[in-house]
């Protein structure tokens, strides 16, 4: 994918309404939103339950389309892809880290981060070559052959993270990467982000309550009732 040109907002959302029907009843969830996210920027979503900020975000991710409106990132019009588009646009372009990790136990941390990459056309060298590198960017070289099971809550989302990143995307969203994690374990998952939007102008959208974790982003963009109340 493009990188565009350094002035060019690494993802748009305009005029976005999302509904869903529940029986006879139309709900809207997000009513209008307009966003933009600067590439390189960290921003954090916040907003009481409901408030549609998990709508927001897998509208940004591709994992759902708007009732009306438009979602840009980088210079793909992603609103109106096909699902098939949409999961071969999701493989190359975004990084998801989960509240909890979303590993599969009974392969090692190098075939967890590897997964992504079965997806594309690479060789088994170069498919080598992205998961070492990932998993040594997060720290954790040594513990590559260990599967879930015999590492930490803090080591498991480190290997969740090297899955997002392994693919190179531009954009990493995040749906409370601190929940499940002791404060220590948080901290050193929110330096690793910070970390990436620093030293790879990774784009970054985390989704969190925590009050600690929202701090450390460059921005907090609260939603409440499906409108931004605070950018």
């Amino acid at each position: 994918m493009s990188n565009g040109s350094a002035n060019t907002p690494s993802v748009r959302v305009q005029g976005v309404h999302k509904s869903f029907r529940r029986g006879a009843e139309v709900i809207d969830v997000l009513n209008g939103l307009s966003l933009e996210v600067q590439r390189g920027e960290f921003i954090a979503l916040k907003g009481p339950s409901g408030s549609g900020k998990t709508t927001l975000l897998n509208l940004i991710a591709g994992l759902d389309t708007p009732t009306e409106g438009e979602v840009w990132v980088e210079q793909d019009c992603i609103s109106h892809m096909t699902e098939g588009q949409l999961a071969s646009w999701r493989t190359r372009n975004i990084g998801f880290v989960f509240q909890f990790y979303n590993l599969l136990s009974v392969l090692t941390a190098y075939r967890n981060v590897e997964l992504p990459l079965l997806l594309l056309p690479l060789s088994a060298a170069q498919r080598k070559l992205q998961v070492t590198t990932a998993l040594d960017i997060v720290g954790l070289a040594d513990r590559m052959d260990h599967r879930p099971g015999q590492l930490s809550g803090g080591q498991q989302q480190r290997v969740g993270v090297a899955r997002a990143i392994v693919t190179d995307p531009a954009l990493l969203v995040a749906d409370e990467p601190t929940g499940a994690l002791d404060a220590k374990s948080a901290d050193e998952i929110l330096d690793l982000l910070v970390e990436l939007k620093t030293s790879m102008n990774k784009t970054i959208i985390m989704v969190t309550h925590d009050e600690r974790a929202a701090g450390r982003a460059d921005r907090i963009v609260e939603l409440q009732k499906g409108q931004l109340v605070s950018t």
